[in-house]
């Protein structure tokens, strides 16, 4: 069993992961940044742990990624703004 993080929990490709990840053992957390959308998280098996990466510093970041084996980045900005989409992906 690996503990996995998934940064955008609530994401398409998320959405369909961490089920398959559960379904083989592994714990699986989904960062999301709505809270309305845990029930749709927790609902594929995983925990939701709500959390903005767009205002997180990096000593933010690493303590939620602190206790994870594997990390998957699959976070965007829904379809927001080209500045929200680079902050993101940076």
């Amino acid at each position: 069993m690996s503990r996995i993080i998934v940064f955008g929990g609530h994401g398409r490709i998320a959405l369909l992961l961490a089920p398959l990840l559960v379904a083989r053992g592994d714990e699986v957390t989904g960062v999301i940044r709505n809270p309305d959308h845990s029930s749709d998280v927790e609902a594929g098996g995983a925990k939701a742990l709500v959390a903005d990466v767009e205002s997180m510093d990096v000593e933010a970041l690493a303590e939620i990624i602190r206790g994870h084996d594997a990390v998957v980045w699959s976070a965007g900005a829904g379809g927001g703004s080209a500045e929200r989409t680079y902050a993101v992906d940076r």
